[in-house]
């Protein structure tokens, strides 16, 4: 059975009026009432319909961005430059941080849909689109941000590397490297899957073996990159390509810890997904596959703001493209 708006009120011990003006932000209520309140929204699972009367008293000028890892720079960069796109037309931005975790994931939509923001933009965690799609409200503005899924119920604005990859491994096999591994991010994600795919094709048409033990996974958090690494050097790599800029950038500190020269030793493939200076000291030593993070984050709040003012806009999906440079031996 549905929850309704009386179960919340009842559960919170206030009016269904409070209720309303609670997630409307209609009228002064106070913070203990409206601690009351999201704490029965968050237990009951109460989702809003969004296309109801009661819940179109007017926009709040405020987006809400769902975010994996907000210490993750990539993550980082993408927010700053969606907020300056949004102030830039009035509207604030409020961020949640699942940390890569789908329970947080819930919770965190379940609030920000339930009135607090116009719409969401959600750089989701899922492993199932039908748990993401039965936690937003009919008619809520939505825009997916980075990772996707086969289903094209909302607009999405994403970056395609596929050919850099290909590229890369097609250029790695061509200097000779016959054993080259690949790290990539959760194997649930669209990012990994279209990344390891990529990797998968490029192997097969360059006529080299497609081992399992040359794939290894870790995540956008930190300190994931140095146990998938350990495990490639042992298969004795001679080439890797790191497909995530944090892991990217802890592959290259503990690679220089043990003493492999990059682009001697080892050639490395690294994903550039955020402006540093860390990356212009090794820029001559490896191949740089790099992110258009700031024009994903300015396409994200166009987009988010056009299904804002027309939620019945045809879906939309913006596909941008990262950019492959190979270093050259001096």
């Amino acid at each position: 059975m549905k929850v309704t708006i009386s179960d919340v009120a009842k559960l919170a011990g206030v009016s269904t009026a409070t209720v309303s003006h609670t997630i409307n932000a209609t009228r002064y209520v106070s913070s203990e009432t409206k601690d009351k309140v999201y704490r029965a929204i968050q237990e009951l699972g109460y989702t809003p319909d969004a296309s109801a009367r009661s819940f179109r008293t007017g926009k709040k000028k405020t987006i809400g961005f769902i975010a994996p890892d907000i210490s993750n720079k990539f993550f980082g960069t993408m927010i700053e430059s969606v907020e300056n796109y949004l102030s830039g037309h009035g509207y604030h931005l409020i961020i949640a941080n699942t940390k890569e975790d789908m329970d947080r994931e819930e919770t965190n939509l379940r609030l920000l849909s339930a009135g607090l923001v116009d719409g969401l933009l959600i750089a989701s965690t899922m492993d199932d689109f039908q748990r993401l799609d039965q936690l937003i409200p009919a008619g809520f503005p939505v825009v997916l941000v980075d990772r996707t899924f086969e289903e094209k119920k909302y607009s999405s604005v994403c970056v395609s590397n596929f050919q850099p990859i290909y590229r890369s491994v097609c250029r790695l096999a061509g200097k000779g490297d016959k054993r080259i591994g690949i790290i990539g991010g959760l194997p649930r994600l669209s990012t990994t899957k279209e990344r390891i795919s990529a990797y998968q094709q490029a192997m097969a048409d360059c006529g080299l073996p497609v081992e399992d033990a040359l794939v290894r996974y870790g995540d956008s958090m930190e300190n994931s990159a140095r146990a998938c690494l350990e495990d490639l050097l042992g298969e004795h790599c001679d080439a890797i390509i790191v497909c995530q800029g944090l892991m990217a950038s802890e592959t290259i500190i503990y690679l220089h810890k043990m003493g492999v020269q990059l682009g001697k030793d080892i050639d490395l493939v690294s994903f550039v997904d955020y402006d540093s200076n860390f990356y212009d000291l090794y820029s001559n030593q490896m191949d740089c596959i790099i992110q258009p993070v700031e024009e994903l984050g300015t396409a994200a709040g166009e987009q988010i703001l056009h299904r804002v003012e027309k939620p019945d806009a045809p879906i939309f999906e913006n596909v941008l493209t990262s950019a492959y440079r190979p270093y050259e031996r001096k």
